[in-house]
């Protein structure tokens, strides 16, 4: 596996690339391509960031082989129906024309064309088909966002039988992956000291190489917490703070009830998103925002949201309706806002003017969280930053804190031959898969009831910076502020003083003594306070949240919970402490 190093090319490329194409190549595009053309496998997984010309580094290669004679057509196998068009639109500007309208009704492209754009689902249902086609000419198989051929049997099985008598195949993914339960066609496997088997690519360029190498865009990754009230399936209400550490069954239970578009926390989290939209179209006028939503009936509320506080409707994809990918591409030419998507355009669709995302899924897989990442880091010029609001739950911050790794590697110091900082231990990877496998098991186990959201921090350059804040504070604000077009050491520059201020300005207020808290604020965070003793002791002993609360207000007396006064409350805080200490 060749991994990009800078060092191995001159400083300075022609307009006009040497393959055959009047695209300008970037240095890890030569250096894969004389990599190719050095060895010329028959099979080749070329690993790429999100936003590093994945497209382009492919279909240079492939206009080669045309000219020279190497191959007689060309098809290209995408995950989606838009982005088959989005592969004819880039194999066009390279000379190269694709049917993206091929069905297998046809099974023969009409003349005229190079070859044809199609889907894995579509070579599965008809894999005998586009077997017969490949065998007939000499066949170069783009295989676009290879992992997807691992994630359905059937498609694997498809893909196997169709493109075996390929003369070559060009492998793509944004991001490595490993298999071990359903291998994907086409991709070389290799056995580690541990016994477990990974994928292994031919050539790899790194979020961290793009970074350095100005690629792609740096990410501040703002984190936002606060306190979560749900009931569950069995009655029992629930309170903490989102983040705290609990189980993975409860962590779930929370994040869900943090994207409860009923809630507060969404609201608060898209009003600071579109507040850090607006600062950055001060300096990147078409800059335009992402929601990324866990199913379409969250998507159509946020987007009611967003309309509320932005006063323009946002464009809402939803993959099973008509017209989805007209609405992308309109957006990505318009200098519209806000966009609302589910899954569509997760990974793969380019609309290099995405500068700021709320990640507001469930969704926890290392791979799904870098191909989301992925749509706000394709830079279009040096300064570009991309801003992504995240809720502040361990799998998504563990997800967020892995990229931020390999900004730390590319800057502060060179990487070992063939190291993959991305590439997370098979326990990591296990855990974030399993966490997002318990969240969608309680999807019905429980009610939401209430959230609430607070500014945590940022994360940026490998570090955090900030301290927890009321949203629409100004503390938040100084932070959601930041100019738009900066280089990442003014990023960073900027970030520290902010902290240092935010710190300043804590320690005169524990100095000053705290200001007066308004009585129905002190009584709100007792019963909070309340609710966490309880959820805890319920933990312990395995008993019902309202069982416990029935016990507590029989024996130290007051009315209900949510009529008790602060001195009933206080009266349950101490009863339930000595509790703890085995004191009934």
């Amino acid at each position: 596996m060749s991994t990009w190093a800078a060092s191995h090319l001159p400083p300075a490329f022609p307009d006009r690339a040497p393959w055959g194409t009047a695209a300008k190549l970037r240095a890890w595009q030569h250096a894969a391509l004389e990599e190719y053309f050095g060895d010329n496998p028959r099979d080749y997984l070329a690993v790429a960031t999100p936003g590093a010309g994945k497209t382009t580094f492919a279909l240079t290669l492939a206009a080669r082989l045309l000219r020279e004679g190497e191959i007689e057509q060309i098809t290209v196998v995408a995950p989606t129906e838009h982005l088959k068009t989005q592969w004819a639109d880039a194999a066009a500007r390279a000379g190269i024309h694709l049917d993206p309208r091929f069905t297998n009704a046809q099974e023969e492209h009409a003349k005229g064309f190079h070859g044809v754009a199609v889907t894995y689902a579509g070579v599965s249902m008809r894999p005998a088909l586009h077997r017969i086609r490949t065998a007939r000419r000499r066949t170069l198989v783009i295989l676009d966002e290879i992992h997807h051929g691992g994630e359905n049997k059937s498609w694997g099985d498809g893909l196997r039988e169709a493109f075996d008598p390929a003369y070559r195949r060009i492998a793509l993914t944004g991001t490595p992956f490993r298999s071990d339960t359903h291998p994907i066609p086409f991709v070389r496997y290799e056995e580690g000291a541990d016994g477990i088997r990974r994928s292994a690519s031919d050539f790899t360029y790194g979020y961290g190489d793009a970074l350095r190498d100005g690629v792609v865009r740096p990410v501040l990754f703002m984190a936002y917490g606060g306190s979560m009230r749900w009931r569950t399936k069995a009655g029992d209400e629930v309170s903490i703070r989102l983040g705290e550490p609990v189980t993975k069954d409860v962590t779930a239970a929370a994040w869900r009830t943090a994207l409860d578009p009923t809630g507060e926390w969404i609201p608060a989290v898209l009003r600071a998103a579109d507040k850090r939209l607006t600062e950055v179209r001060r300096h990147v006028p078409d800059a335009g925002g992402l929601v990324i939503a866990s199913n379409q009936t969250a998507a159509r509320a946020y987007s009611r949201i967003l309309t509320d506080i932005t006063g323009e409707r946002p464009t809402v994809v939803l993959s099973d309706d008509a017209g989805s990918s007209s609405r992308i591409e309109q957006f990505a030419q318009s200098e519209d806002r806000w966009m609302v998507a589910v899954r569509m355009v997760s990974e793969g669709v380019d609309v290099p003017r995405l500068c700021v995302g709320v990640y507001a899924t469930s969704a926890s897989t290392p791979l799904y969280f870098a191909q989301a990442v992925g749509r706000f880091v394709r830079a279009r010029r040096r300064g570009e930053v991309a801003s992504v609001f995240l809720p502040s739950v361990p799998p998504v911050l563990r997800l967020a804190a892995l990229m931020e790794e390999q900004r730390d590697h590319a800057l502060d110091r060179p990487r070992a031959a063939g190291e993959d900082v991305w590439a997370e231990s098979e326990e990591e990877m296990a855990d974030a898969n399993s966490a997002e496998k318990a969240s969608d098991s309680g999807e019905f186990a429980f009610e939401a009831l209430e959230s609430k959201a607070e500014f945590d921090h940022v994360l940026f350059d490998a570090q955090q910076f900030g301290l927890a804040a009321h949203a629409g504070s100004d503390e938040e604000e100084a932070y959601l502020g930041l100019p738009g077009l900066l280089e990442p050491d003014q990023v960073a520059h900027l970030l520290r003083q902010r902290q240092s201020r935010q710190e300043a300005a804590s320690r005169k207020r524990h100095h000053d003594g705290p200001e007066p808290l308004a009585a129905h604020r002190a009584l709100a965070a007792k019963r909070k306070e309340l609710n966490s003793l309880v959820a805890a002791y319920a933990r312990k002993t395995g008993t019902a949240h309202a069982l416990i609360h029935a016990e507590l207000r029989s024996t130290s007396g007051g009315p209900a919970l949510d009529r008790a006064s602060t001195e009933d409350v206080d009266k349950r805080i101490e009863l339930i402490r000595r509790w703890f200490v085995g004191r009934r």
